[in-house]
């Protein structure tokens, strides 16, 4: 597999359904973007997974209908890399594989055989600059052929990281960069995006499955070794982007655990505040997103049904 074929890069202007593999359930949403209002989340649920990804994708589609749909789905954490460099002039699949030979010391994994794509980020000053997707085939492989034995047309191959950019870009205000952390079920990822740009990524070694288990005194640990990292990512933001206003901090709400918002509050410089999905999406046909775990479960899919399509 040399390139993410249409993985990074959908074809058309296809409407696509989120559906999205985690350990123990299949997340799956849709989303309707409406023209002078919030977009519409059209359907949002999660089913438990039984068996292997083609067994859980073919429940789905079967419960759901979604044989005429099309689909994009989320890469795992630790199933690709992603790694800023500088852009080279030129056709795109010259760049790509010039970024492919370029990294090659910088993953673990044969390059000849991986997927790879070019995300532009803006320079905003600091010249050409890219981020390179690298993912082996043996984790892009076979979540494309367990789409196609369920007989699910998968469109897209996107990233958390895009996921989130996704929503945070409903938040944003214009010509102000925003900082947004959402952690989930394996980690926590924090962003900084502008006018709809991912500018940085950063990952949190901390789960919400560690979060909600800790007692007291371990989650306090937690709670400092959070702060401590995106004190010291807020740092690097302003170093890179010294010309840019950073808007404020959103954090996602994490059922059951109460208390890190009060203390990034106390001790951050920069404003802080919940994720609220209701602010910036049409909820009505799914009220069950309300719920704050309905909600958590979802937030990736939600991000991922955001992508908007654009034409080839």
């Amino acid at each position: 597999m040399r390139a993410l074929l249409s993985v990074f890069k959908p074809k058309g202007d296809r409407k696509l359904v989120s559906v999205v593999l985690r350990d123990d359930r299949v997340d799956v949403v849709s989303v309707r973007r409406e023209a002078g209002s919030r977009p519409r989340v059209m359907f949002a649920d999660s089913v438990e997974k039984l068996g292997n990804d083609e067994s859980a994708l073919e429940a789905v589609k079967r419960g759901m209908k979604l044989g005429e749909c099309h689909c994009t789905t989320l890469l795992r954490r630790g199933d690709y890399q992603l790694i800023p460099t500088d852009i080279v002039d030129g056709p795109i699949e010259e760049a790509r594989e010039a970024a492919r030979w370029k990294l090659k010391d910088q993953v673990e994994f044969a390059v000849e055989t991986a997927a790879i794509d070019l995300l532009p980020a803006p320079s905003h000053g600091r010249g050409g600059q890219a981020y390179a997707v690298l993912a082996p085939e043996a984790s892009v492989g076979p979540l494309v052929r367990a789409f196609q034995a369920a007989g699910l047309v998968l469109t897209v191959v996107d990233l958390p990281e895009m996921s989130q950019r996704n929503l945070a870009n409903l938040f944003e205000e214009e010509g102000r960069a925003l900082a947004t952390l959402i952690f989930d079920d394996d980690e926590g990822l924090l962003t900084f995006t502008m006018n709809g740009d991912l500018l940085i990524a950063r990952h949190v070694e901390i789960s919400a499955r560690q979060l909600v288990a800790a007692g007291d005194e371990r989650r306090s640990a937690l709670f400092d070794r959070i702060e401590l990292e995106l004190q010291r990512s807020l740092d690097n933001f302003e170093r890179m982007y010294s010309s840019l206003s950073l808007q404020r901090l959103l954090v996602a709400p994490l059922p059951g655990v109460d208390g890190l918002l009060g203390q990034l509050r106390s001790n951050l410089a920069i404003p802080v505040s919940e994720l609220e999905i209701g602010s910036v999406l049409n909820i009505d046909l799914t009220p069950g997103l309300r719920d704050p775990m309905k909600q958590f479960q979802s937030l990736r899919a939600l991000g991922a049904a955001l992508r908007e399509e654009v034409a080839a």
